[in-house]
């Protein structure tokens, strides 16, 4: 008898034992999984702020090199503009010099 008494005493310690061992092994996963969630969590977050901020980026990029095109766009215009006004000066004085020498 005193045998079987041991042997469930032993047996109720590795119960126990066991219990406690599941119970912290738990609560190790919870703490795992809510560290893990915590770094996902703030991945994201920084993802989002980096993702926005290349939007602001580009669209700042966008008005610049809208302006840029206008600012290149207007030059050529008075650049032709001016070619073809010294053109025509030059015609006008190629006139009156043939006119004069006739």
């Amino acid at each position: 008898m005193t045998n079987q008494k041991e042997e469930s005493l032993k047996e109720a310690k590795r119960k126990e034992r066991r219990i406690k061992e599941d119970a912290e092994r738990l609560a190790k996963e919870q703490v795992r999984k809510k560290a893990y969630l915590t770094r996902e969590q703030a991945i994201e977050k920084t993802w989002k702020a980096n993702k926005t901020k290349r939007s602001e980026n580009r669209a700042t990029e966008e008005i610049g090199q809208s302006a840029r095109d206008q600012a290149r766009k207007k030059a050529l215009f008075v650049e032709e503009q001016t070619i073809a006004e010294a053109q025509e000066a030059r015609k006008l004085k190629a006139k009156k010099q043939s006119s004069y020498n006739q």
